[in-house]
């Protein structure tokens, strides 16, 4: 015999209505109000409409969503204390001081894992958890756990998944694929490939019962990641065997791993066999994506497979999907890669037109740049001039320095090429006196050192000095000053005490109450007056007596720095210097300014200058050129 319970939320019938006395009127029944009747009709004058209150707990669950999608929108931002500070002001709101639920707390949790603060995160797990928190559920574990394999807590991640195993874990989390993935894929993106098989291995029972193709895309993720990019089709196969079905992301992924490891070959036929299992399947999902054609275009553009890229481009223009910003980028790389310039200005002209109508096909000034470099190894100043001038009003996005600066390179570099040698000296003096410092194994650089070749030593611009009374085989001691005419400072002295002798000598060495030089203290690390000298210094540069000139030179520019310390042969050990070893002398940049003559002058100017008449203006103008260019 079956007993059915009455309903639990069902409300009982309402009792019948007393009968009305006699002589009595019934009440009259009113006819129910039309909704166009409600809004149509005009309000009385003179009478406000009551507005009818909305239930408390639908406008908090409503503010609850509101934060919750603040708190995802700052996360991306990563603004971690703005975050806080909008939750306690939530918290205050909430019954004075009380708890948030648990949705609103996981999306703090998640907003500490993305910023990468574990331990804010693990503090507010245990308060979560505790007495007076709102609980922690699967969701909460599962950031935790992600958390906690970013920053490399291995043994504390296996100790919360081995509770949860053992079903002794606050909230009773279950264990599954989902909630273990998350930490998984932590692993895979730290490449500690060794630890991820391990946790596969421990939990194979748990990450199989689900039959997802998940578990094995991130391994094949993993592979890549740990540089072993072919691991991935070992993972193909075993996803055959186990009878599942690979899906688009195992496709893109395995056709990544072959582009990856230049097997431009195994990844075109991956992209055959992907179509014809969809089109076996008459799965569309199946089918190539942006992706797919995008990363297989830049395979065939490293390996400069010109016929292939045209048949890929083809076949992009006859798809389905639509094209965006990406693909026509990936798009013009492969045909610049491959040298068909020609082509690469189709898809590019096919791309400003569409922006004309989408917005979000503007070009980026990288993809600009990437044309300019071409056509100014061509030496086509015409066509590097437009692009550099339509990069700005045609592109989307900000404009950084380094693409600035990148492009007026390349226009000097198209000049250089053209034979325009006027008009590169022009750029090249512009980039001069804007650039603080250039390599010359730099674009600029290189392009600089041949400018100065074409122009010679009268029409130089970086005005080159050479040093006609020093040999650069010579022993520094040679030219190197006694210590003591050094005038070196106690190193226990106050900057304030010495600030004027800075505003002569750009270096001044240091000693001890034994006379050891103990460092030097530069000009631009003085900041503050009431300070040590010791405080400011750099341990000194020591050299022997016996190293030469242009070795001295050479560690003087790389260590950037304005002095060496002389000392015997016998005072060094192993490279360093030992306070209580005398120093012989001081070689510095100053010193070696003094031995210099311009050749950038006119001809009609004496090229050797006179020691005793020109030899301050000389070096007042190469330390004013070495300021303005530093061009090491």
């Amino acid at each position: 015999m079956m007993l059915i319970r009455p309903p639990r939320f069902v409300s009982p019938s309402p009792a019948p209505a007393p009968a009305p006395a006699p002589g009595t009127r019934e009440p009259r029944l009113r006819r129910p109000l039309d909704a166009s009747r409600i809004f149509s009709s005009p309000r009385p004058p003179g009478r406000r409409s009551r507005q009818r209150a909305r239930p408390a707990s639908s406008s908090s669950s409503t503010d609850l969503r509101r934060l919750t999608a603040r708190i995802v929108d700052l996360t991306r931002r990563r603004q971690l204390a703005q975050i806080m500070e909008e939750v306690e002001e939530a918290r205050r709101r909430v019954r004075g001081g009380g708890a948030l639920n648990t949705i609103v707390m996981n999306a703090v949790l998640e907003a500490c894992v993305h910023c990468g603060d574990v331990e804010r995160a693990l503090r507010l797990f245990e308060e979560m958890r505790g007495p007076r928190g709102c609980g922690v559920d699967g969701v909460s574990y599962g950031i935790l756990l992600k958390g906690l394999g970013i920053a490399r807590r291995i043994d504390e991640a296996f100790e919360i998944l081995e509770s949860i195993e053992k079903d002794s874990s606050i909230g009773s989390p279950r264990l599954s694929p989902r909630l273990i993935c998350g930490f998984l894929n932590a692993l895979i993106e730290a490449g500690d490939m060794r630890r991820a098989n391990a946790l596969v291995a421990r939990f194979r029972k748990v990450l199989y019962e689900g039959h997802s193709v998940l578990l094995y895309n991130l391994l094949m993720k993993g592979y890549i990641k740990s540089n072993f990019p072919l691991g991935a089709l070992t993972v193909k196969d075993e996803i055959l065997r186990q009878g599942l079905k690979p899906d688009r992301l195992t496709y893109n992924t395995i056709i990544y791993a072959c582009v990856k490891s230049a097997e431009i070959d195994k990844a075109i036929q991956f992209l055959e066999d992907m179509k014809e299992e969809a089109n076996r399947e008459n799965n569309p999902e199946l089918l190539p994506d942006v992706f797919t054609y995008t990363t297989l275009l830049k395979g065939l553009g490293n390996s400069q497979d010109l016929c292939s890229v045209l048949k890929i481009v083809v076949e992009m223009k006859s798809s389905l999907f639509s094209i965006d910003r990406t693909a026509y980028t990936a798009m013009i790389d492969a045909l610049l890669a491959c040298g068909s310039i020609d082509g690469a200005l189709c898809v590019f002209g096919d791309m400003i037109k569409q922006a004309g109508s989408n917005k979000d096909l503007r070009p980026k000034p990288h993809l600009y740049l990437s044309i300019m470099r071409s056509f100014a190894t061509r030496g086509d100043v015409d066509m590097v001039m437009r692009l550099y001038k339509r990069m700005w009003p045609d592109s989307v996005g900000s404009i950084s320095r380094a693409a600035k600066e990148e492009a007026r390179e390349l226009l000097m570099e198209a000049a250089i090429n053209d034979n325009q040698i006027d008009l590169a000296r022009g750029l090249l003096r512009r980039i001069v006196n804007e650039k603080e410092s250039f390599s010359w194994t730099s674009r600029v650089g290189l392009v600089a050192v041949k400018v100065e070749s074409l122009s010679g030593f009268t029409n130089s611009l970086l005005r080159p000095h050479v040093f006609p009374q020093v040999i650069l085989n010579d022993r520094v001691e040679k030219y190197m000053v006694p210590f003591q005419e050094s005038r070196p400072l106690p190193a226990d002295l106050a900057l304030r005490k010495v600030v004027l002798r800075f505003m002569k000598d750009r270096a001044v060495p240091l000693v001890d109450d034994w006379g050891g030089c103990v460092g030097i203290v530069h000009r631009d690390d003085c900041t503050k007056l009431d300070a040590p000298l010791l405080s400011m210094s750099r341990g000194p540069l020591c050299v022997p007596a016996s190293t030469t000139v242009e070795h001295v030179i050479d560690l003087l520019l790389r260590e950037k720095s304005e002095m060496v310390v002389v000392v015997k042969s016998g005072n060094m050990y192993e490279g360093s210097y030992t306070s209580s070893s005398r120093p012989l002398g001081i070689f510095s940049l100053t010193i070696l300014w003094s031995f210099t003559s311009d050749y950038s002058l006119g001809p009609e100017d004496d090229i050797v200058l006179d020691a005793d008449v020109s030899q301050a203006t000389a070096v007042t103008t190469l330390k004013q050129d070495a300021e303005a260019c530093n061009c090491n």
